[in-house]
């Protein structure tokens, strides 16, 4: 029954897991470019991440490979044990050291998968998810325009905000408005309408087209019309291009550029080595637990969004998630390749193409491979702009209108969150993003639990008699409560008569027991009526005993049984 299903679901899964190498691709090179390492280590990365961390994973639909929240951290380590005491900067001798912390942080995920850590991504709050997804969706829209146009100094990108060579997001956009491609924008424009085009019910109702994944459909129609152009109009066809400005070679490519392994080095001379030495350096343990928390950590984002996404809605085993990720971790810094976690770019085209099962995620590391070592001239016919339109698309997709639409209406607790997120991660990274979204998911907690925790109630009273104050106390009463419950208590009147209840309360704090005591002081001197109602003995011995003590020291308290 089982092989009855893997074989029912492989005609959705390899033509998925082909979508996604073809996705994968110019985001490997761009990050390992954006985390100033080699351009094979992001496409080791992306092998690991398909095959090694696929057939471990749990997951049925997550794709895993380098990520571009990491290649801050990644940029900045190699930098940092790369520089000699002189000063001097030897990229390849900090990229062999930062690999032995890439080993470190995957043992660490190892450890933490062992221990069940996988839990701490249940705690995030979904709002926090929607802006993490609609962040990434948002910042893949902003840096895919200008490859879309035909038009950047970086091929694959730098994923900050803020670029090295001095523009940002919204400038760079600019340049391309003003530097366009005639070529690029027709094969963008061409590659966004098949891909809608495969999006509509009838086509999905066919049992051709159905069968048939639209983003490799524009990906072939790409190649052919830019190979049409070079035969008829080569002045408006693609290539990828170079020029010399003031003795510097800048490159503008189009297409996605592979090198090919000639005869005196072949791929595996290609590969990376870790420099064992470095362990002397304690440096290298900071930076393999950094690595190791922000990688869990984004991964558990991406696989609690991914089963969101999932339209069978099916359960991913965190823990055995932080096994593959750290097993895939040291694989890939053993050989050469960039740290790996859970990517939802990939993740989210691998479920729009159609992808089935975990086989998906595998054939995707196989194609990679395959097509890499055995053919990288074909793939070094698709032109950037090509891609640019599917991951235009899947970019929409994650930040698409209805989503804030559906947030505004979850109300401000909600849709602040939500917009902090996206607004840190467009404008700075990922984790930050994160960060600053739980922080104020974190204060929406705090003000609900300070404004819920005490409800008071006013009763005027005929004239001759004590004007009542009835307080609830919640569930728990904290020192967050604190200055809630003082601003209240001050404002009573003389001679009023204030009861305290107490039937929904199961834990208070010391400082709350304090503020009651001192509140007793001044109501003797205002000759306030206190009454105690409705606490259970069995809840709060605590409690009760400080009631008793009260009693005895004063006598303006009452007490009543809960009823």
């Amino acid at each position: 029954m089982k092989n009855n299903s893997f074989l029912k679901n492989l005609k959705y899964d390899l033509p998925s897991g082909l979508v996604v190498f073809l996705v994968a691709l110019p985001l490997c090179l761009g990050i390992a470019l954006a985390s100033g390492a080699p351009m094979f280590a992001g496409i080791i990365a992306g092998i690991v991440g398909g095959i090694i961390v696929g057939t471990l994973s749990g997951s049925s639909l997550g794709v895993s490979g380098p990520a571009a929240g990491l290649a801050v951290i990644v940029a900045d380590s190699i930098k940092e044990l790369g520089t000699n005491a002189a000063g001097e900067f030897d990229m390849m001798a900090g990229f062999q050291a930062f690999l032995v912390a890439g080993v470190i942080a995957g043992i660490i995920q190892i450890i933490l998968g062992a221990v069940r850590a996988g839990i701490i991504g249940y705690y995030f709050p979904t709002s926090v998810i929607q802006g993490m997804l609609a962040g990434i969706g948002i910042t893949l829209i902003l840096k895919q325009i200008p490859h879309a146009l035909g038009w950047d100094k970086n091929p694959e990108g730098e994923w900050e905000f803020f670029q090295t060579d001095g523009h940002n997001s919204f400038s760079e956009i600019g340049f391309a408005l003003e530097n366009f491609t005639f070529g690029a924008l027709l094969i963008t424009l061409v590659s966004i309408a098949i891909l809608i085009l495969f999006q509509q019910s009838f086509m999905k109702k066919n049992k051709v087209f159905s069968l048939i994944p639209g983003p490799l459909i524009a990906v072939i129609s790409g190649i052919v019309i830019n190979e049409l152009l070079k035969a008829y109009f080569p002045d408006l066809a693609l290539f990828n291009e170079r020029e010399v400005v003031n003795g510097s070679t800048l490159e503008n490519n189009h297409m996605v550029s592979i090198k090919a392994a000639d005869s005196d080095k072949p791929y595996y001379g290609l590969l990376t080595f870790p420099d064992w030495s470095i362990l002397k350096n304690p440096s290298i343990y900071v930076i393999g637990f950094t690595m190791a928390i922000v990688a869990s950590l984004e991964t558990l984002l991406c696989v609690e969004a991914t089963d969101k996404l999932d339209p069978q809605k099916r359960t991913t085993p965190t823990n055995r998630e932080l096994f593959a990720q750290g097993t895939g971790n040291v694989v890939s810094s053993l050989i050469g390749g960039l740290p790996v976690t859970q990517v939802i770019v990939r993740s989210s085209a691998n479920i729009d193409s159609g992808g089935k099962t975990k086989m998906a995620a595998i054939s995707h590391g196989f194609f990679l491979a395959a097509f890499v070592l055995l053919m990288p001239w074909l793939l070094n016919m698709i032109p950037l702009s090509c891609l640019a339109a599917i991951l235009l698309m899947v970019g929409y997709k994650l930040a698409n209108v209805g989503l804030f639409k559906k947030m505004i209406k979850n109300g401000l607790s909600q849709f602040i969150p939500f917009i902090v997120t996206i607004l840190v991660i467009v404008f700075a990274n990922l984790l930050w993003g994160i960060i600053a979204g739980l922080a104020v998911a974190i204060f929406y907690i705090l003000k609900r639990s300070y404004e819920n925790a005490l409800y008071s109630k006013f009763i005027e009273k005929e004239e001759g008699t004590r004007n009542k104050t009835i307080i609830k106390l919640g569930d728990v009463v904290s020192f967050f409560n604190k200055g809630h419950l003082h601003k209240r208590l001050s404002e009573l009147d003389e001679d009023c008569f204030v009861v305290f209840d107490g039937s929904r309360n199961k834990h208070m704090d010391h400082d709350i027991f304090e503020l009651l005591e001192d509140f007793m002081i001044n109501a003797q001197s205002k000759n306030i009526k206190v009454e105690y109602v409705g606490f259970d003995t069995n809840r709060s011995k605590k409690l009760i005993s400080f009631i008793e003590e009260m009693k005895e020291k004063y006598d303006n308290v009452e007490e009543r049984e809960p009823k």
